[in-house]
């Protein structure tokens, strides 16, 4: 009976097997030869680690099926569905512009055409970053990009570097270089579902690739780095202009172009197509940045990630619908655009977030997420302000501060007056008065005895990680001089929402493969949460600005700062005194909402966009249906039906003068008219020295005489004279106390 063939392969099998064991017998009889038996053993080993099972260089298509990755709200709705399909026009060389050619090399591999598949240069730069910095990444080439695209696995591992290596010499020696640049060029990703120029011009631009102009080309070779990332359609659009810019740059510094032809390409506007965005865009992309910053664009977009993320689509259609209605309601006063975040302070949930009115605006740019835009915050930075005060013993909520025409001489800067809202001035106006009617002298004033340098210090461990070196800065930071993100004031506010603890916001609760295999899950850790005020700071600054009695002469008893049925909010407006910037900012332990409107090129708004209109009526319809929901049980349960502001122990509550906010057994007149007011124990009352003395008035002009004064216009007679915090002295019965003198000192 003959042999089968497979029996044949096996009989040759056991005679070579043979023959290599009586060769390995023969050579390791000598010491010399088992060290080299050991040293081959080691050899083929790693041979065979690197090498095995590695795809052959012809082989140039994908390794795995593309597999969708799907985001879902914490309720399991799907979001956003990140390469549903891959988009692939395939064109030959001859059919791409020479400035997308150009532009790609330049960026991307200047030495394309001179190296034999790698960059000694990269490499070396990749070595230093492995063995020094502990960080594994590539110096790549083209062709090392293609490989990895289109042959290996997205792991970042010394093992697939290795092989990246080996086949990207190979593909050298296979192919010419016009055809690597070919493959390259209709193969590589370049964001969203598009693979290959081609796709990518009719993505971003609705057109042909022959078509694009130096600009588009430019964008587009810019991108391939980190599609995510530098895409126009992405979360932070501005960056995809940066990195066009880099672009352009390379192509002067090697040749392809002229500066002026950059000149002309910078100057070019750029339209794009037409992108119909789902519900919760802006989150979608922010969240789609996150996980490839994390696992890499590949996986992010062909890896088939199950993303459970923190969203209540319920909430965010309504975020979305307020926005768009209300900010469609003031063109009239130049308004063009708004956002809102609404979060869950207890946790750092972030439940709805919308970055622009529409993300198609062109007069706008829609497309940029403006929650992660700087913006000065004008008045909505004022409670910072106080809290720090209050924490420091400074002040108490009944400290008489003065409200008086006032310059204040800052060492090294110009003479700074500042001016309220409405331009009046009120004399002596009481802690809890002056910050919930958002008195603009009060607060410098407050600003100054906290001292510029400490107040950046302290606002940054609230969360406003955009303040840099207090030396950019006077006493107006505590109007919005100083430029913040949305985001990071809800992360501040969110404070005072938690009884003085600071915890990170999050988006991203759970993530699996398509196998529900867990890859990441969200854990609360102590050591993420981090205490910044005593609950009983919060609390007077929560209860100052829950207190609408506290504000209605600024903003009314009626206002969109009143929430229907939750009279447990507290709030704060903020508008800068150019009207560039209006926000509205409120919580609950259960929830917070930030809103703001104004302009993205920060051009002036018009007519009444003020504290109680503009960015109030957005927050006023999210945050009620976010606590409307939280009523319904959806969120903290276990804080349902108690009081808001909740009392701590350290906390007194005790009867104060009304007119100059102390103690009765503090006062030249005990039967002073009474108010509540709450303190912290250790300081009670407002301690403000009221003394009678002999004073000069200016007959004048019924005010304080000071040195410029003349002597024969100088009455002098005895006057009720109130010291505030910052040692001003105030005359509480001059003939014109509302016009007292300027205060000059220096902080």
């Amino acid at each position: 009976m003959q042999k089968s063939k497979i029996q044949k392969i096996k009989d040759k099998i056991l005679l070579v097997g043979r023959q290599i064991k009586v060769s390995i017998k023969t050579r390791t009889q000598t010491k010399k030869g088992k060290v080299l038996f050991v040293i081959g053993l080691l050899v083929i080993g790693i041979l065979v680690y690197f090498f095995w099972g590695m795809p052959l260089p012809t082989k140039l298509t994908s390794s795995q099926p593309a597999i969708s990755t799907k985001l879902f709200d914490r309720n399991g709705k799907l979001i956003y569905e990140i390469f549903a399909q891959k988009k692939r026009s395939p064109i030959p060389l001859s059919d791409i512009p020479q400035s997308i050619k150009d532009a790609t090399i330049a960026v991307e591999d200047k030495d394309f055409y001179r190296h034999g598949g790698f960059s000694i240069r990269g490499i070396t730069r990749a070595a230093y970053n492995i063995f020094f910095k502990d960080k594994l990444q590539g110096g790549s080439t083209l062709t090392q990009q293609l490989v990895k695209t289109s042959l290996l696995t997205p792991e970042r591992t010394i093992r697939r570097k290795v092989r990246e290596l080996v086949l990207s010499l190979s593909v050298e020696l296979i192919y010419s270089k016009d055809e690597i640049l070919e493959m390259y060029l209709n193969r590589i990703p370049y964001g969203s579902t598009a693979y290959g120029v081609e796709a990518a011009s009719e993505l971003y631009f609705g057109k042909n690739v022959k078509d694009l102009s130096l600009t588009e080309s430019a964008l587009l070779a810019g991108l391939t780095a980190a599609p995510t990332a530098y895409s126009p359609f992405g979360a932070n659009p501005q960056k995809a202009y940066d990195r066009q810019k880099t672009v352009l740059r390379r192509m002067v510094e090697d040749k392809y172009i002229t500066s002026e032809e950059e000149q002309k390409a910078l100057e070019e506007k750029i339209v794009f197509a037409e992108f119909n965005p789902p519900m919760a865009i802006h989150f979608a992309l922010w969240i789609k940045e996150q996980l490839a910053e994390i696992y890499g664009d590949e996986v992010v977009e062909k890896g088939g990630l199950r993303v459970t993320t923190t969203l209540d689509l319920e909430i965010q259609e309504a975020t979305e619908k307020a926005v768009a209605e209300e900010v469609g309601k003031l063109a009239k006063q130049n308004v063009k655009n708004g956002v809102a975040m609404v979060t869950r302070p207890g946790t750092g949930e972030i439940l709805a977030m919308v970055g622009s009115r529409d993300y198609n605006a062109t007069d706008e740019d829609g497309k940029v997420n403006v929650l992660f835009a700087k913006r000065q915050p004008g008045s909505s930075i004022k409670p910072i302000n106080y809290a720090m005060a209050l924490r420091d013993k400074k002040i108490t909520a009944s400290s008489p501060l003065l409200d008086v025409p006032t310059c204040f001489l800052v060492t090294g800067q110009e003479s700074y007056c500042p001016k309220n809202y409405d331009g009046t001035f009120r004399g002596i106006v009481q802690t809890r008065f002056a910050l919930g009617n958002s008195l603009n002298i009060p607060a410098v004033r407050v600003l100054s005895l906290n001292g510029i340098a400490p107040f950046v210090e302290f606002a940054r461990e609230m969360g406003l990680t955009t303040l840099s070196d207090p030396k950019n800065y006077g006493l107006s930071l505590t109007l919005g001089g100083g430029e913040v993100r949305p985001y990071d004031m809800a992360t501040a506010f969110g404070v005072f929402a938690n009884a003085g603890v600071k915890k990170p916001l999050f988006a991203i609760q759970k993530v699996t493969d398509w196998k529900d295999k867990v890859l990441f899950t969200h854990e609360n850790s102590e050591t993420d949460e981090v205490r910044i005020l005593t609950p009983e700071v919060t609390f007077l600054i929560s209860h100052i600005l829950y207190d609408n009695n506290a504000r209605s002469a600024a903003f009314g008893e009626h206002s969109y700062l009143n929430v229907s049925g939750h009279p447990e909010v507290s709030v704060k407006t903020g508008t800068t005194n150019d009207r560039r910037d209006n926000w509205t900012i409120g919580y609950t332990p259960q929830i917070l909402a930030v809103s703001w409107v104004g302009n993205n090129d920060n051009s002036e708004m018009k007519g009444a966009v003020s504290g109680v209109s503009g960015a109030s009526p957005i927050w006023n319809r999210v945050i009620k249906k976010a606590l409307d929901k939280s009523e319904d049980g959806a969120y903290d349960k276990a804080n349902k039906g108690h009081s808001w502001p909740q009392q701590p122990g350290g906390v007194l509550g005790r009867n104060i003068c009304a007119d100059n906010g102390n103690l009765p057994a503090d006062t030249q007149n005990p039967g002073c008219p009474l108010r509540f007011e709450y303190f912290l124990e250790e300081k009670v009352g407002a301690g403000a020295l009221i003394e009678r003395k002999p004073v000069g008035v200016d007959r004048t002009t019924g005010m304080m005489a000071n040195t410029k004064t003349p002597p024969e216009l100088i009455d002098t007679a005895d006057h009720t004279l109130l010291t505030d915090p910052l040692n001003s002295l105030y005359c509480m019965d001059c003939p014109n106390p509302m016009a007292n003198s300027t205060v000059k000192y220096y902080d």
